[in-house]
């Protein structure tokens, strides 16, 4: 009756934008982490510890704060992503070696540019990798939140749909809605992250083992 590709593009459209939000707040936070020790010593802990909570957790918090509404959904969303993308963006930075910055301030560039133009490039690995657990964290935590907050003003998601399915013991429904949450995760690695790897490893000179072509 077509209730199943409205809940997928409801929850696709949630997810990406949830996921582009979570970019948006997290990679500022990381490069002022990066560039404020006392700073990561107090808050990185804590970033660390909301990335091992399970997302789910953060489900009845947001309900009784913002209530059956799209704004508990991506809370909970952007609780399990930011996090991962984050930590590594750190991860990408804390590899760059120290004779970059050197060698950065010798040529003249300010603290900006060699942001912009050495250490986030420099840091891209790591930041990708951390991008794809971002996403596979905002996924699934956007179904956590869809098979908890069911109601209000929320439109049908996909975990609302899987919620439904199990509501009426309908086991058919139940095996479908998983077969489609892992074929969307499946297609997004195969069209955006295993692309973006591919091109970064290219660009180094590297294969997917991490040696040298030349």
């Amino acid at each position: 009756n077509g209730s199943l590709a409205a809940a997928v593009g409801t929850s696709l459209f949630r997810a990406l934008t949830g996921f582009l939000l979570a970019v948006v707040i997290a990679t500022p936070i990381a490069l002022l982490l990066a560039h404020q020790p006392l700073a990561r010593q107090g808050i990185g802990p804590l970033i660390s510890a909301m990335q091992v909570l399970p997302s789910i957790a953060w489900v009845p918090a947001a309900i009784i704060l913002f209530g059956l509404s799209n704004a508990t959904i991506y809370t909970v969303l952007l609780l399990g992503a930011v996090p991962s993308i984050i930590n590594g963006l750190l991860s990408g930075i804390d590899l760059i070696p120290r004779q970059y910055r050197a060698l950065s301030t010798v040529l003249g560039a300010n603290k900006r540019q060699h942001i912009w133009h050495v250490e986030l490039p420099a840091a891209l690995p790591g930041y990708v990798a951390g991008l794809r657990q971002g996403w596979a964290f905002a996924w699934r935590s956007l179904m956590a939140a869809e098979l908890i907050a069911v109601g209000g003003s929320l439109a049908l998601g996909v975990g609302s749909l899987l919620q439904r399915g199990r509501d009426l013991a309908d086991l058919p429904l139940v095996m479908l809605v998983i077969l489609v949450i892992l074929l969307v995760g499946v297609l997004i690695e195969l069209l955006c992250f295993a692309p973006l790897e591919r091109k970064l490893l290219r660009d180094r000179g590297m294969n997917r083992t991490g040696g040298n072509n030349g």
